[in-house]
């Protein structure tokens, strides 16, 4: 079984090349519950990423990733399993939801622009970890125009040839200069001067504005206009007032941008894109064919075969270059409760070889998925309300009831997974999330009579469970 952990911290990226599928799984694990047998697919498509990457150029060229079709309600850890992967791998990473799609010719989004979203992340995931690269030299330079501002560098003056008396001036005066520069240096780096202001040049984009009135779907318009008409988008510079604070910010960002090679930086990420890149597509499902489907078929079979050449391997133009897909790994998903994956059409059935399902959650498997991880939900709530003083304790009877409440609700109304959790939690822990600011040094305890007392109105109470929970 594959269980879902709804709650989610930042995981950092690890070296992945010399994870066995045994390990990637394990890594996996820390985060979600259960669910082997997805793990183990998607475990063995990242490996065999690895794998590629150790083979001659002539036969990697011929092996494509083996994309994974994951089948299961909502709420059972699909997109989760697939986000911790990437995570895992430092891929770039990007959901998108099927039903969102139009066919060709139609308004709305066309499926090309998922990979321009996707080699966007990349570009996104590229420059944070150049940044860091470049971290330590950007910092000194900023430094140095932090000083400047402070206290500007000497104007050469010219001094007469053979003046004793204006040469030692001149000596003395830069003495002064260094003497004053080293003091503001340190007072600088012992953070005396954070709240001064002072004016630097900063730019401002009218991207943003024109970015307003780009309809959706029409992101190549976009993008060609820029390259049209590169000028309208440049920013212009503008002397602004700021705190020290708010001019390092503004600064680094600049020092860090002139030491990352802005061309060799598109470069890479269309080449990680290409070779690691991971788009999952959700509700796959809602584009198949099958079932009592009402109203017009204007898109599903459209936007199918519209999806097909993205998956099978095409060029895609986005404004960092052409980017190929046949190596990026796609994995789908859908509940396919009206329709099945022999409605989708026969070739984009044969691009998703592997097919995995996931299982539906009940009691013990919500217990698992609130005890075991290393961020559950209630980890979360004892450390936000930890901040203001307020322990939370809670029981295991106390984590079985929260179980139990969440899958009776699922049971009663629509079930909706692990996603059912932290609507629970919320309500649970309403009253001390309110008051936890001023209560001061407390202590509560969550137990099964404390999550009764609670709940047990609303689990009973089919419609209004079906509002609040």
């Amino acid at each position: 079984m594959v269980f879902y952990m709804p709650a989610s911290s930042e995981t950092p990226a690890i070296d992945a090349t010399d994870l066995t599928p045994r390990q990637i799984v394990e890594e996996l694990d820390r985060f979600i519950v259960g669910q082997g047998q997805a793990k183990r697919a998607v475990a063995i498509a990242l490996r065999n990423r690895i794998r590629r990457q150790r083979l001659a150029p002539e036969i990697a060229e011929e092996v494509v990733p083996k994309n994974i079709l994951m089948i299961g309600p909502t709420g059972v850890g699909k997109t989760e399993i697939a986000r911790r992967l990437a995570r895992l791998a430092g891929s770039p990473f990007m959901k998108v939801e099927a039903s969102k799609f139009t066919e060709v010719g139609y308004v709305g989004r066309d499926v090309e622009s998922m990979v321009r979203d996707l080699v966007e992340i990349g570009m996104d995931l590229l420059r944070q970890e150049r940044s860091r690269q470049v971290a330590n030299q950007a910092q000194q330079a900023v430094r140095v125009r932090l000083l400047d501002l402070l206290l500007p560098p000497r104007p050469h003056v010219a001094r007469p040839v053979g003046d004793a008396d204006s040469q030692t001036r001149e000596k003395e005066e830069q003495a002064s200069w260094e003497r004053s520069r080293a003091l503001l240096e340190t007072r600088l780096d012992n953070g005396e001067f954070e709240e001064r202001m002072v004016e630097i040049e900063a730019a401002s984009s009218s991207q943003a504005a024109f970015r307003m009135f780009t309809p959706g779907g029409m992101e190549e318009m976009d993008m060609n206009l820029k390259e049209m008409m590169p000028g309208l988008f440049q920013g212009k510079s503008k002397l602004r007032k700021m705190t020290i604070t708010e001019a390092r910010d503004a600064l680094l960002r600049e020092e860090e941008e002139k030491l990352i090679d802005a061309d060799q930086l598109a470069r890479d990420s269309i080449e990680r894109v290409e070779q690691s890149g991971i788009l999952f597509i959700d509700e796959l499902d809602k584009i198949a064919g099958g079932g009592n489907r009402q109203g017009p078929d204007v898109s599903r079979e459209g936007v199918q075969r519209d999806l097909l050449p993205i998956v099978e391997g095409t060029l895609v133009h986005t404004k960092y270059g052409m980017v190929r897909t046949d190596h990026i790994l796609f994995i789908a998903a859908g509940a396919f409760h009206v329709s099945k994956p022999s409605d989708l059409i026969p070739e984009l059935q044969g691009r998703l070889p592997i097919r995995v399902e996931l299982d539906s959650l009940g009691r013990d498997e919500m217990v698992r998925i609130l005890s075991e991880p290393e961020n559950s939900l209630p980890r979360q709530y004892e450390a936000l309300l930890a901040t203001e003083g307020v322990t939370l304790e809670f029981t295991e009877d106390g984590i079985v009831a929260i179980a139990e409440a969440a899958a009776t609700v699922n049971e009663k109304t629509e079930n909706i997974g692990a996603r059912r959790l932290p609507t629970v939690m919320e309500r649970l822990l309403d009253e001390v999330s309110f008051d936890g600011s001023e209560r001061g040094e407390t202590h509560v305890r969550i137990d099964r009579q404390y999550v009764v007392d609670r709940l047990q109105d609303i689990i009973e109470d089919t419609d209004l469970s079906r509002f609040v929970l």
